[in-house]
């Protein structure tokens, strides 16, 4: 972590079973890393969110979670990021079921991104 952030060393300290988690500073806020992939993303008010993908994102729609959002330009985006569900980041094992969701679908991105790439060669 380049610049310190007392909530997301707790968040780290969280993960700590669930592997090597690195947060690394972005646009204010942080980006949550394992294996080179961002499966996470922490804004600089202290929320957590998980990367989705058409896979996962059902299940954090049913439980009606908060999809990250940033207004750029007057303009309202969205990402495929969303909260998990409330408590979950106090409860260490629940927390890391919620990340391997984020890393799951950040695993899938990337697999198809090598296979796009592949594609066009």
């Amino acid at each position: 972590m380049s610049k310190r952030s007392e909530y997301v060393a707790f968040l780290l300290e969280q993960l700590g079973a669930f592997g090597e988690v690195t947060g690394k500073a972005m646009f204010g806020g942080y980006g949550l890393y394992r294996d080179g992939l961002m499966f996470g993303l922490v804004t600089s008010e202290d929320q957590v969110y998980f990367k989705v993908d058409e896979q996962s994102e059902p299940e954090f729609q049913a439980l009606a979670l908060e999809q990250f959002r940033y207004e750029k330009n007057g303009k309202s985006s969205k990402m495929s990021y969303y909260q998990p569900p409330d408590g979950v980041v106090d409860d260490r094992d629940g927390l890391c079921v919620w990340a391997g969701k984020g890393l799951a679908a950040a695993q899938r991105a990337a697999k198809r991104k090598s296979t796009k790439r592949k594609r066009t060669r």
